[in-house]
């Protein structure tokens, strides 16, 4: 087969949904995967739709035994993959480090940082074996990479951690032709921003209204990532609404 093959792990809705979208518009086949499968369907008959091929796995991204066949599945019906976007992440509740539960930490760092370790490595072992070898591997960081919103502990520290393994990934890879980067997004315009325009806890302890940035954007980042040849790599990108309160936050 000529198409390139992307893999999106939470890619039944959000920015998952959006980039899922866009690279099977480049003419990516494309296979999503997530935890529910309706809205994974729903993207895939939307893919389809676009003329692109199109898989939806039920998948959990923090069992190993779940990843494997995730993969095993890529490789069965498309025999390669090009393109992995480590997008699956989730977030606890905003509570106060001291009063997180441990279940509360852990799905974290079992989804966010583990789940994608364990893709990054099924993904590597096919980019090794195939022919043509390579890919490239878009890890989805956050602003949360590099300054944490208030009590938000578990995410931020699963952010960090893959700030290291997006270093740690492009480095051990550079031999095989493998490129790996990632993308840290502010406030895209998805349902998890939606209180942003009404308020939303700042360091100094009050609430103040955020701007959003449209997904379309995010899209259009990542399909840059994308398009560049694997002896090309961006290794960190920074995508967010010019007035957040990023910058000297606290």
């Amino acid at each position: 087969m000529n198409e390139k093959v992307a893999a999106i792990t939470g890619g039944g809705s959000g920015i998952g949904k959006a980039v899922a979208l866009g690279l099977a518009g480049a003419g990516y086949a494309v296979v999503v995967a997530g935890r529910r499968s309706e809205p994974l369907e729903e993207t895939a008959r939307e893919v389809s739709k676009s003329g692109s091929q199109a898989l939806a796995v039920v998948a959990d991204v923090g069992d190993p035994a779940s990843v494997r066949s995730l993969f095993g599945d890529v490789h069965t019906t498309f025999g390669r993959l090009d393109l992995l976007f480590n997008n699956a992440g989730v977030a606890p509740p905003p509570v106060p480090i001291d009063e997180l539960s441990y279940e509360q930490w852990k799905v974290t760092v079992d989804t966010n940082l583990t789940g994608a370790f364990l893709c990054t490595q099924e993904a590597i072992k096919l980019m090794k074996s195939q022919l043509p070898r390579g890919g490239r591997i878009i890890n989805n960081g956050s602003i949360s990479a590099h300054s944490p919103r208030p009590h938000s502990a578990p995410y931020t520290a699963t952010k960090h951690g893959v700030t290291g393994l997006t270093k740690s990934t492009a480095l051990d890879c550079r031999g095989w032709d493998i490129a790996c980067g990632q993308i840290d997004i502010g406030n895209a315009e998805t349902d998890l921003t939606k209180g942003f325009s009404t308020g939303v806890v700042q360091a100094s302890g009050g609430t103040a209204v955020e701007p959003t940035i449209d997904t379309r954007l995010v899209v259009e980042a990542i399909l840059y990532m994308a398009s560049l040849p694997l002896d090309a790599n961006v290794l960190f990108m920074t995508l967010m609404a010019t007035e957040m309160p990023f910058v000297g936050r606290g």
